[in-house]
């Protein structure tokens, strides 16, 4: 019987992940099955419990499920902790389920390895206080960065966020107004609104000289803050699909205990959406 694993979500036609985890399956030689299906977050956790019943092994979750995730899951890493969200489910063998949050990872192995950033000592921006940025902050601070700052639209928020991870780098919360006069060697967005073309308001002066800009998301066209980076001279202005490689790689490791390659795989993934 092949090993069954799923990415639950909503929407979910657009995902690559089915696509990410074949190649990788092909590549390790592993025989399993992906699927994407479309979840609810009022079906989440009867649909979790039918699929590992059913013989599923592992799934992953994305938006709106990754909180409902976290609080399935009986025991969680580390990193879940901290993230306070959960992208990857693995059923164990005593039948426990094992809750992990790998966008961080997948996020700095991205900028450090593919794309050989240096995060130490950086002066990091990130847009955003909603849950894409809880879970990439502990990885971030850990290659000890100068400093992160949060702005969001909601100052509270970004203040309360930064609050939470005090105890392991230099982080601040605040406004987008308070931004004016800062200037930042990498520019993170994590927030939702470059997809339906919108930005948060960025003063002038904010991307320090050959500095870098990263959207969490990604499309087949460039998303309105990667080209907000290209018209701002960044160094380079990236999209989130190494990222989402290298996440579900990581999810793959904790799944089948094989590490696969990633490289050809964005490439691939790159040439055929016209972005090298």
């Amino acid at each position: 019987m092949t090993d069954r694993y799923a990415v639950f979500g909503q929407p979910i036609g657009h995902s690559k992940s089915p696509r990410i985890h074949q190649f990788f399956a092909g590549q390790t030689g592993q025989q399993l099955s992906y699927t994407a299906e479309e979840v609810a977050p009022e079906q989440f956790v009867g649909s979790v419990k039918a699929f590992f019943a059913q013989g599923g092994l592992g799934l992953n979750c994305t938006v709106p499920l990754k909180e409902l995730a976290f609080a399935f899951a009986d025991t969680k890493t580390i990193r879940a902790q901290r993230a306070k969200a959960v992208n990857t489910l693995k059923l164990e063998a005593d039948g426990s389920v094992l809750g992990d949050n790998t966008d961080g990872c997948g996020l700095v192995t991205d900028l450090l390895d593919n794309h050989a950033f240096n995060l130490k000592g950086s002066r990091i921006l990130l847009l955003g206080a909603g849950g894409a940025s809880r879970g990439i902050i502990a990885p971030l601070l850990g290659y000890s960065p100068q400093t992160v700052v949060i702005a969001n639209r909601t100052v509270e928020k970004a203040v309360e966020l930064a609050a939470e991870f005090q105890d392991i780098g230099v982080i601040s919360g605040c406004g987008y107004a308070d931004l004016g006069g800062q200037a930042f060697d990498i520019i993170l967005n994590a927030t939702s609104a470059s997809l339906s073309g919108e930005l948060p308001p960025l003063p002038q002066g904010v991307l320090a000289t050959q500095g870098v800009c990263y959207d969490l998301a990604y499309g087949d066209q460039p998303t309105a803050f990667v080209r907000w980076g290209r018209e701002n001279g960044a160094f380079y202005s990236l999209d989130g699909l190494g990222m989402l490689v290298e996440q579900a790689a990581a999810a793959f490791y904790l799944w089948r205990g094989v590490r696969p390659s990633t490289h050809a795989l964005i490439e691939l993934l790159n040439a055929e959406r016209g972005m090298s």
